[in-house]
């Protein structure tokens, strides 16, 4: 039996790719097969085996739920989305499962769709709005309006969904202006969470040959960051999780020179977090005295914290150097804080 209660619950996807399927146009920036590394709509079988063969590896009371990723899962024929979802309800009917997630295009959800999908178990459906300005997503060849998000957004609060709204800092024709205003149109909508995904160039896309005629221009990969920082802020003002920041580092987008240009690094998120814990310290060391000062850190947080080879740290060395700055763990603190006048603590560094 699954425990509901248990304190230590994480929640956890067990991701099924349909590459492209149900998608009726090309996006500018979209290579699905490789973003995917997959080229064909998955079986029944293939869905039942992939869930056989990943709850060994799940622990007990975790959130488990089946995610069908990749594609506009509510564009695939009517029948193959029954089949696909009907592997899942043994599963779901054992208790082994708590839900299925999906994604799909925000035109391609209406009150009937919806109707469709509740009786088999969808608990959470994931939009691509990408942006929220539609210069934007006319110049990216993406098919649908601001207005469709907005509108299939209402919907699926209404029927019961938990909702969930990806956009892309960075597109063609995108400002940094243009990626705020996103950002606030998608809080108007309150997601249960969102996820960001800089804009990539990947080979085989029109972004691609915008890129190398050189009308596109990716952002750096310290733009990204910076940009992320600001919007994991905004939502976070707004309770609002932001599950992801970036691709994954996958074969499937590393191997071979897949991406062409853009903001990838295979730890993007850590990147993000770790920026804005140097923005936030650097606020508090700026209101301290000069002299001794340690940065107290909860155990978990010092790798984000410090940075990658201690860049945080020694950025702050330089940014003030009457200060001398050390790190301190502390298992007891609940946030990072700084303190003054400290000589001689241990687990310094």
């Amino acid at each position: 039996m699954r425990c509901p209660n248990c304190i230590m619950m994480r929640n956890k996807n067990i991701p099924i790719f349909v590459p492209h399927a149900g998608c009726p146009n090309d996006c500018a920036f979209c290579n699905q097969r490789r973003i995917t590394g997959v080229m064909d709509v998955p079986s029944p079988d293939d869905v039942a085996r992939l869930i056989r063969d990943s709850l060994p590896h799940m622990r007990e009371g975790d959130h488990v739920e089946v995610a069908f990723f990749g594609g506009s899962f509510t564009g695939i024929p009517r029948n193959t989305q029954a089949a696909l979802l009907g592997a899942v309800r043994p599963f779901l009917r054992a208790g082994q499962l708590d839900g299925i997630r999906l994604s799909t295009r925000p035109d391609y959800i209406d009150v009937d769709i919806l109707d469709f999908l509740a009786p088999f178990g969808v608990t959470t459906i994931e939009l691509g709005a990408q942006s929220m300005c539609d210069e934007v997503l006319f110049a990216n060849r993406r098919g649908h309006t601001a207005a469709d998000t907005a509108r299939a957004s209402r919907l699926i609060r209404a029927h019961g969904f938990s909702l969930g709204l990806q956009m892309m800092p960075g597109l063609y024709q995108d400002t940094a202006a243009r990626t705020l205003a996103t950002a606030e149109a998608l809080i108007a909508l309150a997601p249960d969470f969102v996820r960001i995904y800089p804009t990539l160039v990947l080979k085989d896309t029109y972004l691609a040959d915008l890129y190398e005629t050189g009308r596109y221009t990716p952002l750096s990969l310290e733009e990204a960051v910076a940009q992320c920082v600001t919007l994991k802020r905004m939502f976070a003002a707004h309770n609002i999780p932001v599950i992801r920041m970036g691709l994954m580092a996958s074969d499937a987008i590393c191997a071979d020179g897949d991406v062409l240009a853009g903001p990838f690094h295979p730890a993007f998120g850590e990147l993000v977090e770790s920026a804005a814990y140097f923005e936030e310290i650097a606020a508090q060391l700026a209101d301290v005295p000069d002299g001794e000062v340690e940065i107290v850190v909860p155990p978990h947080l010092v790798s984000k914290v410090v940075g990658n080879r201690r860049r945080n740290l020694y950025a702050w060395q330089r940014q003030f150097p009457g200060k001398r700055i050390r790190i301190r763990q502390d298992a007891a603190a609940s946030a990072c804080r700084v303190e003054t006048g400290i000589v001689g603590s241990k687990q310094c560094f």
